[in-house]
């Protein structure tokens, strides 16, 4: 008798085939940085100057993934002057981590489908390892990438420029800015093994980081519905992306970190941009919704201990029960009120764009009559000329 469910049976998963550009990329820049640039540091040494470039190209490099392809592009949480949009495309591609238009299709994808094991391209749920680096090694389903999701950045020029000729200006930035700074300082091999390959590697894997381990150890104040937490350590690391529970339910705020002491440099940057004008609309959530997510959370954790308290006295339980449901009615009740505010200020607000909206049409309205006026009197002017005539 046939088992059908036999394990013999059973057709084999085969292996996503390997992406061999990254895994390319991957094995000789970690070769080099584990061979050559111990050995010649042993060997020869190296110059202050190649030690300062690679820190200062790869904080340059985070900063244009995390506050460029990061929170301008893939969340529009704020605007950017052209040039400053410039830089971040120019050093982006410096990091090796794709082109914007790729990148932010890809990280779109990963908060619409978080922790998903078929759609989310870097699901935690997949394990550490596939959410750190795995999933670019091989061509996942789940890491194809669509751009029906990043049309709106298809009307961004340098978007556009830089994903076409990414190739060229990756290479170009990887290549010729530390050639330069070598010729300059007169330490081509320091310089290209620890501004170009050894920076590479650290950088890659400080921004790996927010995918791996900012979903896998952290708190969760502000929701529990995915993976992300926040990791005050790996914000340090990741210039401000570490706080990534408040991220993933406040995906459009332009800060990580929304306390004065939270280390977000990402923020700061932005912020000091706008002092000067490079950046505009700086999004930020109001704190009532940001208290609400975490006095949410914290009804949610007292709910569960409640649920699975070993307390004997059941008078006392039946206590903290009663004020538990207390205390979560009025916050029901904070959040109506809020809500009708809220409400009660949108129709503020359309009243005054239908002000606002009477007035243009009264200026339209002013103009047309001044033209009209105008063309009267041209009109006269002709016909007192027949006249003359």
């Amino acid at each position: 008798m046939n088992n059908n469910n036999s394990p013999q049976q059973q057709p084999q998963q085969e292996k996503a085939p390997l992406n061999w550009v990254p895994v390319i990329m991957f094995t000789v820049t970690t070769l080099v940085s584990v061979t050559l640039v111990p050995w010649y540091g042993i060997v020869y040494g190296y110059e202050t100057s190649a030690w300062v470039a690679c820190v200062i190209i790869t904080w340059m490099t985070g900063m244009a993934i995390t506050g460029g392809y990061h929170r301008l592009w893939s969340h529009n949480a704020y605007q950017a002057h052209w040039a400053l949009r410039l830089w971040y495309a120019l050093w982006g591609a410096m990091a090796f981590q794709n082109s914007i238009l790729s990148w932010s299709s890809g990280h779109r994808v990963h908060h619409r489908y978080c922790d998903d094991v078929d759609l989310d391209p870097y699901s935690a749920k997949r394990g550490l390892w596939f959410s750190h680096m795995g999933w670019m090694l091989r061509k996942y389903k789940s890491g194809e990438v669509n751009f029906d999701n990043v049309k709106n950045l298809m009307k961004d020029p340098i978007v556009v420029w830089q994903h076409k000729y990414y190739v060229a200006i990756a290479m170009g930035m990887n290549i010729g800015v530390p050639v330069l700074l070598g010729l300059l300082t007169d330490d081509l091999v320091g310089m290209l093994l620890l501004a170009g390959f050894l920076r590479i590697v650290i950088a890659h894997h400080i921004t790996f980081f927010i995918n791996s381990i900012a979903h896998k150890w952290g708190s969760q104040p502000y929701t529990d519905e995915n993976t992300a937490r926040d990791n005050a350590f790996f914000a340090f690391l990741t210039h401000g992306e570490g706080y990534h529970n408040y991220h993933h339910i406040f995906q459009t705020d332009y800060r990580n970190g929304i306390r004065w002491f939270h280390w977000d440099p990402t923020k700061w940057f932005i912020k000091a941009c706008s002092w000067v004008g490079l950046t505009w609309d700086l999004k930020v959530v109001p704190d009532f919704k940001i208290r609400r997510a975490m006095v949410k959370m914290q009804f949610k954790r007292a709910q569960e201990k409640l649920a699975v308290s070993k307390a004997s006295d059941p008078a006392v339980l039946a206590q903290w029960s009663a004020q538990l449901e207390k205390e979560y009615e009025e916050f029901k009740a904070m959040l109506n009120e809020w809500t009708d505010l809220q409400a009660g200020k949108y129709e503020q607000t359309k009243r005054n764009l239908a002000v606002k909206w009477e007035k243009a049409a009264l200026r339209t309205r002013y103009k047309e009559l001044e033209y009209s006026l105008k063309m009267q009197h041209e009109r006269l002017r002709l016909m007192t000329a027949q006249f003359a005539g």
